[in-house]
């Protein structure tokens, strides 16, 4: 197969992930996020539907067998933070929303949702945060009960942090600090995944543009909910066979991916993947000339797991472009999203 020339499509993805990365979107704050997806697909001629759920799903080929069908699942929602207490100090207390880890939330910027009265500005610190008053400072561990959020305004009492709208069950949003390097890295929270939904967005886009003809129908599921394990589970249209996670791939010791390829999951904490659809990527990656890799990630849960746990009778996939330190303050390259739409292309093509 004709290696193609993606870079333009590849500038796309980059712009539509910055774009999307500026909207804050934890999981069970996701609509700002999902409005924006939507609008993104309507601007490249295709017709998405809201879930009730909240999230995207939109069909991007009719395929040419009607022969089964192929879904890609991605997801908007990411990490964050709720208040789940206001202390007698005004300062806040969090539960986590998805795997955000204390050790990676301490010293971010914040953004404090409050139901009623807008959007309060604050840094995640932990407990007694100044170093030269506090002598524990190096031995106290990290965690949920020793990290808070100082909120930015003159609060000093529980009731100050009230009148300012502040109540149990706000959303707690984090600084994703995107930048995009001259040399080509992503880097920013979030990218997990909202990368791979960008690489969605290039992928329809390319159909669109150059009318390329898939094999079986193709839709897109961008999922709210996977951070917290039931994205998938809904939303699977008829006649639907094999279904694949758009997801970060990992990178990290014991593995082989870099973040200029593109990773196949082969196994995950859930199990293994279809074996089938493992050697098939495999053989498109081989035949586009996708850089890649196959390897097995070790704490990991995806989409997919969900949709089959939900009792979906079809193959499941995981790809996605290799990220560095996930769930933390990650790094992905241009490479790995272009790799990636490579092998959806040539997985997809009829």
């Amino acid at each position: 197969m004709e290696k193609i020339n993606l870079e333009q499509y590849t500038d796309f993805i980059v712009e539509r992930a910055k774009e999307l990365l500026g909207v804050d979107s934890p999981t069970g704050y996701t609509a700002e996020a999902a409005k924006l997806v939507c609008e993104r697909f309507q601007d490249l001629g295709f017709a998405p539907q809201l879930t009730v759920k909240g999230g995207v799903l939109v069909k991007l080929s009719d395929g040419e067998s009607s022969e089964g069908g192929l879904l890609l699942e991605a997801h908007t929602d990411t990490l964050g933070g709720m208040v789940s207490q206001i202390k007698s100090d005004g300062r806040l207390e969090l539960t986590r929303l998805g795997g955000m880890n204390a050790n990676n939330a301490e010293a971010e910027n914040v953004r404090v949702v409050t139901k009623f009265n807008g959007i309060l500005e604050g840094t995640c610190q932990l407990i007694d945060a100044s170093i030269h008053v506090n002598g524990k400072y190096d031995d106290t561990k990290r965690d949920w009960s020793t990290v808070e959020v100082v909120l930015d305004e003159d609060v000093k009492s529980k009731e100050d942090a009230e009148k300012l709208g502040v109540s149990v069950g706000d959303i707690v949003c984090f600084e994703p600090r995107t930048r995009i390097t001259k040399s080509g890295y992503i880097k920013s929270r979030f990218l997990d995944d909202k990368l791979s939904v960008a690489i969605l967005l290039g992928y329809a886009k390319y159909l669109k543009d150059t009318g390329a003809k898939t094999r079986v129908p193709v839709w897109a599921h961008v999922t709210v909910y996977e951070e917290v394990g039931h994205g998938g589970c809904a939303s699977v249209p008829a006649g639907v066979t094999e279904a694949i996670s758009v997801d970060m791939g990992c990178v990290g010791q014991g593995l082989t991916c870099t973040e200029r390829q593109v990773s196949i999951c082969a196994k995950d904490s859930g199990g293994p993947y279809s074996y089938e659809i493992v050697k098939a990527l495999t053989a498109a990656a081989k035949a586009t000339g996708a850089d890649y890799a196959v390897d097995i990630y070790p704490h990991y849960g995806s989409d997919v797991e969900a949709t089959l746990g939900a009792g979906h009778d079809l193959r499941h996939g995981l790809i996605g472009p290799g990220v560095y330190a996930s769930h933390g303050y990650e790094r992905s390259h241009r490479l790995g999203a272009e790799n990636t739409l490579r092998l959806l292309i040539g997985y997809t093509a009829g």
